[in-house]
């Protein structure tokens, strides 16, 4: 599995993390933060959630030398209780990862051909095959532009209700890229990208989720514990730095959000867009 946690250095400074501490890995993804978290000091114990059960699976092996600092529990972090636990750091890195994207069959990218799924949670019953081959072209074209800022979103919704079915991203992909004028269709970003993140976006309601735990999670944090949350585009980051801001209960800790430095994106050009804010609970 190779997959490079992003901001890693920015974020567990940020964390300042504490010996004997409780933290929340709020996406627990492939591991590498929680494992950044419990090197960071002695005695610290992480709570790591998932909504992606393979992701628990495989780092329930990858992080086996720890598996008794932390406790892992399937869970979409909207929909997390913990019950009356406080933590001394919350993190939530908002990013696809690594493993999602190049497992072809799990349908996240338009560079593999597979099914169009795009579920995180498998046993939700919602997928991209059923929103692009199902639903109305108005109602397309609205997920297109809002959730994807795609400024041609009407043409390509008329062509993929035109088109279907679609069964694989690959197809799908392509009916896209006819839609945009020829000298732009090899441009440093493919033409399909937005649209995938928009279907991505609204398989798995990651926007209302973001909301939800943006209100939720300051209360989970003791007075001091720090929150720290990696975003990937326009829309996560707005929402994150308004949800940090207007909390009655947080201190924001960065004015604008750190960005990776280039010897990172040099290593890991998936990291080019990563966003990273933080902020303290006050007493």
């Amino acid at each position: 599995m190779n997959h490079i946690p992003v901001l890693s250095t920015e974020l567990i400074s940020g964390l300042a993390i504490r010996p004997g501490g409780l933290y929340l890995d709020a996406t627990l993804g492939f591991g590498g933060h929680t494992q950044l978290i419990l090197a960071a000091a002695p005695d610290v114990r992480v709570i790591a959630i998932d909504q992606d059960e393979q992701a628990i699976t495989s780092s329930q092996t990858s992080l086996a030398s720890y598996n008794s600092s932390i406790q892992f529990s399937h869970s979409n972090f909207a929909d997390y209780d913990p019950k009356n636990t406080k933590f001394d750091g919350i993190v939530a890195d908002l990013g696809i990862n690594s493993v999602q994207l190049d497992t072809p069959e799990r349908g996240f990218s338009f560079r593999h051909q597979g099914k169009l799924d795009m579920r995180m949670n498998q046993q939700q019953t919602i997928t991209a095959a059923k929103i692009i081959n199902h639903w109305e072209e108005a109602k397309l074209a609205n997920i297109f532009y809002t959730y994807g800022e795609e400024r041609l979103s009407r043409r390509i919704a008329r062509r993929i209700v035109e088109n279907r079915p679609f069964e694989t991203t690959t197809e799908l992909a392509e009916a896209i890229t006819h839609c945009v004028p020829h000298k732009y269709r090899y441009g440093r970003i493919h033409p399909a990208t937005r649209v995938f993140q928009a279907l991505r976006i609204e398989v798995n309601r990651e926007l209302s989720s973001l909301e939800t735990f943006l209100k939720n999670a300051p209360n989970w944090l003791k007075f001091r514990g720090k929150i720290g949350i990696i975003s990937f585009h326009s829309l996560e980051d707005r929402l994150v730095k308004h949800g940090l801001r207007d909390s009655s209960v947080l201190k924001v800790l960065t004015k604008k959000p750190i960005q990776p430095q280039d010897n990172e994106t040099a290593i890991n050009p998936r990291a080019r867009s990563a966003k990273l804010r933080l902020a303290e609970r006050l007493n």
